[in-house]
C-alpha cells in the first residue's frame, strides 16, 4: 500500500499551486466581493490542462487521472473557492458527461473548445424550483418534432449557466415517468428560447454564477442527445459520483486555507504577553483542523484512486463528500474563533473561507443524501 503520490501528480501539484499562488489567491477577495469569474486566470488554465482534466488527450484535453483532477481542484479552492467550483462545475459537470457518453461527432464538436480556453465554461442543468435531490421529479420536457427535440420548462441554481457556451440539460422525455423516462440533451447557450436570468445573490462564492433558467420551445437537433434515450437518470447518477470527489476536494482547499491564516494569525497575535499560538486552547483547535483536514484528503484521494482502478467508488465518493464538506465548515469556524474579532472583518479571508465553506454540504447532494447514499450501501436492499 502506497501513500505517496507518483512524481508526476506530485509535478502537476505543484505547477497547479504555484499558477493559483499567482494568479488565483492574491485576487480572491476582489473577484468575490465584485461577483466576477477570474476570466484572466480561467483563460490561462486552458493551456496547463486544467480546464481538460475529464477531457480524454485526442480532444484536447489533458486526460489526467482521478487523483490529479481531485488535486487541481482542491489547489484552486486553496487559492479561491469559487473559482475552483466554477472549474468543478465546468469539468466535472459540464465536461464529464459529454466525454463519457457523447459520440465521437459530439465530442468533437464540443469537448476541444471547452479544453482550450479560448470560448467560455460548460454546465449541466438538473436541479428544478420543484426538484432539487428528487430527480425523478423533475418536469422540464423534451418532445421529438421531426428531427429536433423541443424543450420546454426551467431549472435553477445552474452554476456556469450564463458563463457557458453549453449547458447539458436532463429532460423527461417519456411522460410516463419510471427511471429510464428521462435524457441527457445538449443545449447550446445561444439557442433561442433558452433564457437565463440574472445571477443569484449568495452568501458567499461570490467569483462563481449561479442561474435560473427558462426553456420556451427550445429547438435543437436530435443529435444532441447524449447517449441513448431513457438513460438520462443512470448517467446524471454517475456524473454525479464524480462530482462529489471535487466537492470533497474543494472543501478540503477551503479548510487549507483557512487553516493556514489561522496558524499564521495564531503565531503573530500576542496574549498575556505571548502568542495566542502558545495556548493549549488555540494548540488544540490547530491540533483538531490538522487532523481532520488530513483525513479528508486521504478520503478524497481513496474514492478517486477507486475510480482510477475502475472500481465501484460511489460509497467512497458519499463518505469523502460528507465527511470533507462537514469537515469545512468545523475547520473555517474554528479559524474564525482563533482571529476572534477580526475574524468576522472582511480584512481577514476567513471571513470569506466561512461563507464559502456553507454551500459545500448542500450543493452535488446534501449531506443528509449523502448518508442516505451511504446508508443504502452500507444496508443493501431491504
Amino acid at each position: 500500500m502506497d501513500f505517496n503520490l507518483t512524481e508526476e501528480q506530485r509535478m502537476w501539484k505543484n505547477a497547479v499551486h504555484d499558477f493559483v499562488a499567482r494568479e488565483v489567491k492574491p485576487q480572491a477577495a476582489e473577484y468575490s466581493e465584485a461577483e466576477e469569474l477570474n476570466w484572466p486566470a480561467i483563460r490561462k488554465m486552458g493551456p496547463m490542462g486544467i480546464l481538460g482534466t475529464h477531457i480524454p488527450e485526442e480532444y484536447g484535453g489533458s486526460g489526467v487521472d482521478a487523483i490529479s483532477a481531485a488535486i487541481a481542484i482542491e489547489e484552486l479552492a486553496w487559492g479561491d473557492a469559487g473559482t475552483a467550483l466554477a472549474i468543478a462545475a465546468h469539468t466535472g459537470l459540464g465536461t464529464a458527461p459529454i466525454a463519457m457518453f457523447g459520440t465521437d461527432a459530439q465530442k468533437e464538436q464540443f469537448l476541444p473548445r471547452a479544453a482550450s480556453g479560448e470560448g467560455r465554461l460548460a454546465a449541466l442543468a438538473l436541479t428544478e424550483p420543484h426538484a432539487g435531490s428528487d430527480l425523478q421529479s423533475i418536469r422540464t420536457r423534451a418532445e421529438p418534432d421531426g428531427d429536433e427535440w423541443v424543450i420546454n420548462g426551467s431549472k435553477m441554481w445552474i452554476t456556469n449557466a450564463g458563463d457557458a457556451d453549453y449547458i447539458v440539460t436532463l429532460c423527461r422525455t417519456n411522460p410516463e415517468g419510471g427511471s429510464h423516462s428521462m435524457s441527457m440533451i445538449i443545449v447550446p447557450t445561444d439557442t433561442p428560447g433558452l433564457h437565463i436570468g440574472a445571477p443569484e445573490k449568495k452568501m458567499g462564492l461570490g467569483s462563481c454564477h449561479s442561474y435560473a433558467l427558462t426553456y420556451e420551445n427550445v429547438r435543437v437537433p436530435r443529435e444532441n442527445l447524449l447517449g441513448e434515450e431513457g438513460r438520462g437518470l443512470m448517467q446524471t447518477l454517475k456524473t454525479l459520483d464524480g462530482g462529489r470527489i471535487s466537492i470533497g476536494s474543494l472543501s478540503v482547499g477551503i479548510a487549507q486555507a483557512a487553516f493556514e491564516e489561522a496558524v499564521r494569525y495564531a503565531k503573530e497575535r500576542q496574549t498575556f504577553g505571548k502568542p495566542i499560538a502558545a495556548h493549549q486552547a488555540i494548540q488544540w483547535m490547530l491540533a483538531d483542523a490538522a487532523t481532520e483536514i488530513h483525513a479528508a484528503r486521504l478520503m478524497m484521494y481513496y474514492a478517486a484512486w477507486l475510480k482510477d482502478q475502475g472500481q465501484p467508488f460511489t460509497q467512497a465518493g458519499a463518505m469523502g463528500k460528507l465527511f470533507a464538506t462537514e469537515m469545512a465548515e468545523r475547520v473555517t469556524y474554528a479559524a474564525i474563533q482563533i482571529h476572534g474579532g477580526y475574524g468576522y472583518s472582511r480584512e481577514y479571508p476567513v471571513e470569506r473561507l466561512y461563507r464559502d465553506a456553507r454551500l459545500m454540504t448542500i450543493g452535488e447532494g446534501t449531506s443528509e443524501v449523502q448518508r442516505l447514499v451511504i446508508a443504502r450501501s452500507v444496508i443493501g436492499k431491504l
